[in-house]
C-alpha cells in the first residue's frame, strides 16, 4: 500500500502545527525524519502535496484533499484502537440488545447517555421486536440481551432473566366508535363481534403469542404499539393499550376506556441473556436496569 496511516498523520501534524520543524516536535522526530516522509509520500503517490515555490510549503490542491479525505481515516483507527484495548479487557467490540415494543424506548436512550458518559466504546445495536420476538432473538442468537420481554421464557432453558415490572393496560376506543355508546360494565361476548387491532409478534422460530384476543375475533394486525394506537384513534377497531401511550388521549376526549366483564391479565417484563454471557457491557446494563427507577420507567414511561 503506497498510503500509510504514519504519513498522514506527519501530514496532519504540518497542516495543524504550520511547519514541518514544529510537526516534528509534536510528534518527537527530528525535521529530516518528517521531510523524508512527505517526499516519499509525494513519490509513492506520483503527486505534489506540498507547493515549495514560495517562502513557506503551502498544501497543493491535491494535498488538500488527501488530508480532508485521511483525518476520517486516523480517527477511525484511534477509535479502533481503543475498542481494541477495551476488549482485550473484557468489553464487547458490539452487544446486540432487542428491544421489546412494550418498554420505553425514549427512557432506554437515557441508558444509552449514561452508558456513553462512562466511556463505554461497545457499539450498541437496536431491534424492535414485537411480544415474543423479544424471546425469539435471544433464542435464534440474533441479540445480546432482550429489553421488555414479555412473561415466560421459551423452553429449553439457557436464559437468565431480571423481572424489571409490570405494565399496566386500558381497554379503549375512539368515540365515534360503536363500543364507545355500549352500557358499562361491557361482555366480553360484544367486544368479541368487534375488530380487534392486534400487534403481530416478530418471532421468526419460536411460536407467536398473542395477546388480548378473543376466539373468532376479526382482526387487524399491525407491527407496532404505536400503530395499534394510531388505527384505534382513526376507529378502526377495539383493543388493548398501554397506559402511558393511550393516557393523554384519553384526557383528550380522543379515546374512551371500556370497563368490561372480564379483566386481562397484566403482563410482567423482563430483560433477559444467554446465561453465559459475562461481557463488561452486557454487566453494566445489567446493573443499570436493576435500579427501580429505570424499572418504573420502561414499564409505564417516561413521566413517571
Amino acid at each position: 500500500m503506497r498510503l500509510s496511516l504514519d504519513a498522514l498523520l506527519v501530514l496532519d501534524a504540518i497542516e495543524r502545527k504550520g511547519s514541518f520543524a514544529a510537526a516534528a516536535t509534536e510528534l518527537h522526530r527530528v525535521p529530516s525524519a518528517i521531510t523524508y516522509t512527505i517526499q516519499k509520500l509525494e513519490q509513492d503517490l506520483d503527486v505534489l502535496i506540498f507547493d515549495r515555490s514560495g517562502h513557506r510549503a503551502r498544501l497543493t490542491p491535491a494535498g488538500q484533499e488527501l488530508l480532508r479525505e485521511g483525518r476520517p481515516l486516523l480517527d477511525a483507527a484511534v477509535a479502533l484502537e481503543a475498542r481494541v484495548k477495551r476488549v482485550a479487557t473484557g468489553w464487547e467490540p458490539e452487544l446486540r440488545i432487542a428491544v421489546g415494543d412494550l418498554v420505553d424506548f425514549d427512557v432506554l436512550l437515557e441508558s444509552v447517555a449514561a452508558f456513553d458518559r462512562i466511556g463505554g466504546a461497545t457499539r450498541l445495536r437496536f431491534t424492535h421486536e414485537a411480544y415474543g420476538g423479544a424471546w425469539d432473538a435471544l433464542y435464534t442468537g440474533r441479540a445480546d440481551l432482550a429489553i421488555g420481554a414479555p412473561d415466560d421464557a421459551p423452553p429449553g432453558g439457557g436464559f437468565k432473566s431480571l423481572l424489571l415490572g409490570e405494565v399496566p393496560f386500558v381497554l379503549a376506543v375512539a368515540p365515534q366508535h360503536p363500543l364507545a355508546q355500549e352500557t358499562q360494565p361491557i361482555a366480553m361476548q360484544t367486544v368479541r363481534g368487534h375488530r380487534a387491532v392486534s400487534v403481530a409478534d416478530s418471532s421468526r422460530s419460536l411460536a407467536p403469542r398473542t395477546s388480548g384476543l378473543l376466539t373468532g375475533q376479526p382482526t387487524l394486525s399491525v407491527t407496532s404499539q404505536r400503530e395499534k394506537l394510531a388505527a384505534q384513534l382513526a376507529g378502526l377497531g377495539v383493543g388493548y393499550l398501554p397506559l402511558r401511550l393511550a393516557a393523554n388521549h384519553i384526557d383528550a376526549g380522543r379515546l374512551v376506556v371500556l370497563q368490561v366483564d372480564e379483566g386481562k391479565p397484566v403482563p410482567r417484563l423482563y430483560a433477559a441473556w444467554p446465561s453465559k454471557s459475562r461481557g463488561n457491557a452486557l454487566r453494566w446494563f445489567l446493573d443499570h436496569l436493576g435500579n427501580e427507577d429505570v424499572q418504573r420507567r420502561l414499564c409505564q414511561g417516561s413521566a413517571v
